[in-house]
């Protein structure tokens, strides 16, 4: 690289971008943990909808969207105009964005079955959509604000953060001030005020985090990359996107993204369940662990540049995902077994807290780590054909993200159909074989997912000193 590239390259960012860089990602970490945490639950045990209702649903919308997510990312990489390529969606998503989150968690009232499933699909396809069209283009700032390998690193943790911490705030305020027992609901879980003071927060919360990491990041406009004139026809834009998903470093990220998300969605729907009916504890003890994903997500952030580092960008994300299964699934294999205290017992709660900690931080740093590897993808695609690309690649990252809820709610689903789980049920009334089929099938399905997510990772081939040569030929092209 020249002096001056290499200079532009290592120009440290300023602290209030990096700020509301990262703050917009509260927008996608409420979302992604509403649909994940509650929105089964929510709609199966107090809306009454049947769990594989649930899931369909939400597989459908995931479906449709995954065609849209790309047009997007492609509209975004092409956009000519005085705010720049990423802005002006950032801006437009917004209203639309709080306004049918806030219609999901107030589903209309006396309406059959099967209006409810289509009023799921409905909105659950418009939050998918209008998220999209501020995530991908506010995360596809990241490759163009830096280019340094470790630095994308920091960066993507720094937005993990805030999706982190968002979701779990929200969550803390979920289960301590919103959802609370009452004389027709005992379980606090289970009554249906909380979750519409929920939606309505959660919604206010969206609105304020996009248009502050919007006007944020606006400063930044002049010196992000501005996409040549060109006249893209229909066949052409599909052709770019089909070589974007199919680009062979980009590949096996999709592949173990979506089953790293599945593994992730499956867990976190499956949670309550796990909580209320297999642990029986109740909405004050769970809200208890959202104080170990404060440390976890902190850790996660601390450790993941050092790891990779030491180990690389792969492999560190290899072994972090090794980790948080075997450390994620040791109290269910060990109850199921007889080896693990019973409901209850002192040390129940606090052996499941410190699992909990250790499992989420190696978790999220193999998170922070396949963000970054996208990133990297970015300047290899550009030295083979000249385009850059980020909004496409990050319509890929969306798109996984998108599939931690929609299809980890639908192998969710299908395992409480699979095992006869009840719906409306109550702590304490459901059958001692149905719980424990609960962890016989859980662990198998999980187990699936996070090897083929481990085996496709195992494909990915940018290292730092490829990433360093990508951006040395860039360099020494004219205008690099």
């Amino acid at each position: 690289m020249t002096d001056s590239s290499a200079a532009v390259a290592e120009a440290p960012l300023r602290r209030s971008t990096r700020f509301f860089y990262g703050l917009g990602g509260v927008a996608l970490g409420l979302k992604d943990n509403g649909f994940s945490y509650l929105l089964l639950i929510y709609y199966n045990q107090v809306v009454g909808l049947p769990a594989a209702k649930v899931g369909l649903a939400i597989m459908i919308a995931l479906v449709i969207d995954a065609m849209i997510d790309p047009l997007i990312g492609q509209l975004s990489d092409n956009l000519r105009s005085r705010w720049g390529r990423r802005h002006p969606f950032m801006y437009l998503s917004a209203i639309p964005v709080a306004v049918t989150y806030l219609m999901i968690w107030m589903p209309p009232s006396g309406w059959s079955e099967n209006a409810l499933f289509a009023y799921l699909v409905f909105t659950a396809l418009l939050v998918r959509t209008f998220l999209a069209m501020f995530e991908i283009p506010s995360a596809a700032l990241a490759p163009e604000l830096t280019s340094d390998y470790h630095g994308r690193t920091k960066l993507m943790a720094f937005r993990a953060l805030f999706i982190w911490y968002g979701a779990l705030i929200m969550t803390l305020l979920t289960f301590q001030v919103f959802l609370k027992p009452s004389a027709e609901y005992a379980t606090a879980q289970l009554n249906p005020a909380g979750y519409t003071l929920y939606g309505i927060t959660s919604a206010a919360v969206m609105l304020i985090v996009i248009l502050a990491s919007a006007l944020g990041t606006h400063s930044e406009i002049p010196r992000l990359r501005k996409p040549p004139v060109r006249a893209l026809s229909i066949g052409q834009t599909f052709r770019e996107i089909f070589e974007a998903v199919t680009n062979r470093s980009l590949a096996p990220l999709m592949i173990s993204g979506v089953f790293n998300a599945m593994s992730y969605g499956l867990t976190v729907a499956l949670n309550l369940y796990f909580n209320t009916f297999f642990w029986g504890l109740g909405a004050a003890q769970i809200s208890f662990f959202v104080f170990a994903q404060f440390i976890s997500s902190a850790a996660a952030v601390t450790l993941a540049t050092p790891l990779s580092k030491a180990l690389g960008k792969r492999n560190a994300a290899i072994l972090s995902k090794v980790l948080a299964f075997g450390i994620g699934t040791a109290p269910i294999i060990l109850r199921l077994l007889g080896l693990f205290p019973e409901n209850g017992h002192p040390a129940l709660l606090p052996l499941l807290w410190v699992q909990a900690m250790v499992s989420v931080t190696f978790a999220s740093i193999a998170a922070v780590l396949h963000s970054s590897m996208i990133a990297d993808v970015v300047e290899e695609t550009e030295v083979k054909n000249g385009r850059r690309s980020e909004g496409l690649f990050f319509a890929a990252n969306i798109f996984v993200a998108k599939a931690v809820s929609g299809v980890g709610i639908f192998a969710s689903s299908m395992v409480l159909l699979a095992i006869g789980f009840p719906d409306n049920a109550k702590p304490g009334e459901v059958g001692e074989d149905v719980i424990r089929n609960l962890g016989l099938t859980y662990i198998p399905a999980l187990a699936v997912t996070y090897l083929v997510a481990i085996g496709a990772l195992t494909f990915f081939r940018i290292t730092r000193a490829s990433h360093e040569a990508n951006l040395a030929r860039l360099a020494e092209r004219p205008g690099g």
